[in-house]
């Protein structure tokens, strides 16, 4: 079960960041050669207005494959016939839509579940929070240079800044506070804390969903984006990367241990997921890396800049250098879930 689970989820999500670069294209009068759902041996296949949609075998996301031929610079409904601007509202739009529908999700499950404000609902005795005088109903508004919007910021902060002092920054009556805390090793769970606990999560209006929905794709980008400062200076190891095997037993796993609870428990953890997965290849796909979106729109607005297109010869060895990368770093982590998940 986890494996489908898995799959449409995934799919999804891929599928919706297709989406987004198929309708600006759309919009932009770029040709659109084929809009396909999965990938491999095409199922079902129909000519619409000159662009070929298709259901195809496997059921893992999808493409959109744009007139792009350097040969068939002569059709106006080229890609590379569009302004710069044009071009570069289609690359972004993949990853915009991935956001979007991370917010989506995150309205949805915070209209079901509620929101968790950064207010603290008891202080630890013996902890740092308690000996800087913190008490219930205080409100933490920042950590270092960090604004603080939910509670689970607080707990990831406090786990990506691990034996680090913190300036925080707290509402009380409506007067802020600042006060520097060194977090406390805790023995029984094995890693410093604060000796903070949240109030729990509060039902939602509709505002409220929308609002603190955003906050929470915030977080979820924010942790993505911070795990890969710490992969790149070496605090985390290339060896916890996860990718779809290890996304399959992760689902498999929630599913597992949710459905004992109850289809609402199952769909607020696979939402959650998926929240936290969006995010990611949002994220991901905005890296200046060669063949990923954010290594297109590098040359794009070089393009913007120079007012002259990049070689495209020289482009093209640099995404297939990129590719090739990509194939290498797949394998391995691949690999890695491989051994993680069976051995």
């Amino acid at each position: 079960m986890g494996i489908i689970l898995a799959i449409i989820i995934f799919s999804f999500i891929v599928f919706f960041h297709e989406l987004g670069h198929f309708l600006l294209a759309k919009k932009n009068g770029i040709d659109v050669e084929e809009f396909a759902i999965g990938m491999g041996p095409t199922l079902y296949s129909r000519e619409y207005k000159g662009t070929k949609y298709a259901v195809r075998l496997f059921p893992i996301g999808g493409f959109c494959a744009m007139g792009e031929d350097e040969e068939a610079t002569d059709s106006p409904g080229n890609f590379n016939n569009k302004s710069v601007w044009a071009r570069i509202s289609v690359i972004l739009a993949g990853p915009m839509f991935n956001f979007i529908l991370a917010i989506i999700f995150a309205t949805i499950l915070t209209a079901m579940v509620g929101y968790d404000r950064p207010v603290i609902e008891s202080v630890a005795e013996g902890f740092p929070a308690e000996e800087a005088g913190l008490r219930e109903g205080d409100r933490i508004v920042r950590m270092g240079e960090k604004k603080i919007r939910i509670f689970r910021e607080i707990t990831i902060y406090n786990q990506f800044h691990q034996g680090e002092d913190v300036e925080i920054t707290y509402s009380r009556n409506g007067e802020e506070h600042r006060v520097t805390l060194s977090p406390k090793e805790d023995e029984e769970l094995g890693y410093s804390r604060l000796g903070i606990t949240s109030e729990g999560y509060r039902k939602a209006n509709a505002l409220e969903a929308v609002r603190y929905g955003a906050y929470s794709v915030n977080y979820w980008i924010s942790t993505t984006v911070e795990s890969l400062k710490m992969l790149i200076t070496g605090k985390v190891s290339i060896n916890n990367l996860t990718g779809p095997v290890g996304i399959v037993d992760v689902v498999e796993d929630t599913y597992q241990e949710s459905k004992s609870y109850g289809n609402f428990v199952v769909l607020v953890e696979l939402l959650n997921i998926a929240i936290m997965l969006s995010a990611n290849l949002g994220v991901m796909n905005l890296l200046p890396f060669p063949a990923l979106d954010g290594g297109r729109l590098v040359f794009l607005f070089l393009e913007a800049v120079r007012r002259k297109r990049v070689s495209p010869e020289k482009e093209g060895y640099v995404h297939m250098i990129g590719i090739v990368l990509l194939m290498l770093l797949m394998v391995f982590v691949m690999f890695n879930d491989i051994r993680r998940v069976f051995f």
